[in-house]
């Protein structure tokens, strides 16, 4: 399995960086998760909008879906139109991004195959089970396995005894570490999560590698990824665009 990350930033994207935004490859798969603001340039520097296989998405929370909609102009307005795409999200959570443009313009460049958090489906080469994981919206924790590799993925969580079920023994566990040592709003706290809370699940996971993601703009990463690593004694990196992990 390969992860090539085009973003990490929570919130909104900088110049150095996109938000959310995952390339999952497997066997010739391509299958794209949570491609959130900016992640879409990025995207074309690895593959064309016809060559993503599925996409993915953890929560309809806009540095997490909004650039469905560039991918999917380019894949329905282009010079030679892409067959539809399966795309999978929690009910709902796409609705928005699905509406920006006039009804039925896009409908062929897509499949919509809603799930509910908690239940267990196939992507391609990939296992998908997922896990209701706190936040302000509905949001899927995602475990993908294809023969014995696992990708353990938090989308945006605050703390819950289910974040260590969905890490468990993961190659890679990728979890969003918003703050540095603690959620600076107390109405905040049941919804994200630290760069210290995951050093601390990785840990209790036993996961092989962590990868930081959604960091507030501005934070240190590397700063952040001392913090996690003072609790996880495994590799730790911070998710930022062009890095590529293959496990």
């Amino acid at each position: 399995m390969r992860l090539t990350v085009l973003g990490g930033c929570g919130a909104w994207p900088t110049v150095q960086q996109a938000c959310s935004g995952y390339l999952v490859e497997r066997d010739g798969f391509r299958l794209l998760i949570d491609p959130g603001y900016a992640t879409f340039p990025r995207l074309l520097g690895h593959v064309t909008p016809d060559e993503v296989d599925a996409v993915l998405v953890s929560h309809g929370h806009p540095d997490h879906c909004a650039d469905l909609n560039p991918l999917l102009r380019a894949r329905a307005l282009g010079d030679t139109p892409s067959s539809a795409m399966p795309l999978y999200a929690p009910h709902g959570a796409l609705d928005a991004v699905l509406a920006l443009d006039r009804p039925g313009m896009l409908a062929a460049a897509y499949t919509l195959r809603p799930f509910r958090p908690g239940e267990r489906f196939g992507i391609g080469p990939f296992a998908v089970d997922t896990w209701e994981l706190p936040h302000f919206v509905p949001n899927a924790g995602l475990r993908l396995t294809a023969d014995g590799t696992t990708l353990a993925y938090t989308g945006d969580t605050g703390p819950s005894p289910d974040i260590v079920r969905l890490a468990r023994g993961a190659d890679l566990f990728l979890s969003e570490a918003t703050y540095l040592y603690e959620v600076p709003d107390p109405g905040d706290a049941p919804y994200l999560l630290t760069a210290r809370g995951a050093g601390r699940y990785a840990a209790a996971a036993a996961a092989g590698r962590l990868l930081l993601t959604h960091l507030w703009p501005g934070t240190d990463a590397a700063v952040a990824a001392a913090v996690a690593g003072k609790a996880y004694g495994g590799p730790v990196a911070v998710a930022t665009a062009g890095l590529a992990v293959a496990f």
